[in-house]
């Protein structure tokens, strides 16, 4: 039987060293770092992280620039390490997670801050806030043997020259091989599945024209707000 509308396209992030990774899906954690959990006015101690989405075609490939997002005029970066996945399963355990990695990679949850504020006040779904178009600037992913031991690795944000977070993935709340169980708990995850695992303090506002780059030990990506 065929499609009534042409499908939509493939997303796909590039891998170093050449070739593809079919994204698809984008799961994303809150909460993971308590200095940022403290910088937002919460208590790290008081709840666990929580769990939200992105479409696919969010991604923005490493070196891009992209448009300042529409209806917002407060557009934050927020740093953060990408795992990707070559399997899956529900309620995997230890090992598992592990095998279940296919890369890491260096990615930017941009968040329209103003959209989460009025979400929080009322109780309401963070889609508008996080699922919006261009939202998941995504860096090359590096298998997962090549990219070695992250865990000494530190997070850093630089915008337009300027650190502007700093932080070591031991500071993380939920280790990655925790965000993979515990999703695995509630979603049945697949190969192409992506996962952002939060961001360290120091997030902040961007404008047109503002250039950003995020390193993650050997992961790295760079892209510009259109001015």
């Amino acid at each position: 039987m065929s499609y009534v509308i042409d499908p939509p396209k493939q997303t796909a992030a590039s891998v170093s060293g050449g070739g593809l990774f079919p994204v698809r899906r984008i799961f994303c954690i809150g909460r993971n770092y308590a200095e940022h959990v403290r910088e937002m006015g919460d208590d790290p101690k008081a709840s666990p992280p929580v769990f939200f989405t992105k479409p696919a075609d969010a991604v923005v490939p490493d070196g891009a620039e992209i448009p300042y997002a529409q209806a917002t005029d407060n557009l934050h970066y927020e740093g953060e390490l990408v795992v990707a996945l070559k399997s899956g399963g529900k309620d995997l355990d230890p090992e598992a997670a592990r095998a279940a990695i296919y890369g890491y990679a260096a990615g930017c949850d941009l968040t329209r801050r103003d959209h989460q504020a009025r979400a929080k006040d009322v109780g309401a779904p963070w889609d508008t806030a996080k699922a919006f178009d261009a939202s998941a600037p995504l860096g090359e992913i590096l298998p997962a043997e090549k990219a070695g031991d992250l865990a000494g690795a530190r997070l850093q944000t630089r915008v337009n020259g300027e650190t502007r977070q700093d932080a070591a993935l031991q500071d993380m709340i939920w280790s990655v091989e925790d965000i993979i169980m515990t999703l695995s708990r509630q979603f049945e995850l697949k190969a192409g599945d992506l996962i952002f695992t939060g961001t360290p303090e120091g997030v902040g506002a961007l404008k047109h024209g503002d250039a950003v780059k995020i390193t993650v030990g050997p992961l790295s990506l760079e892209f510009g707000i259109a001015a």
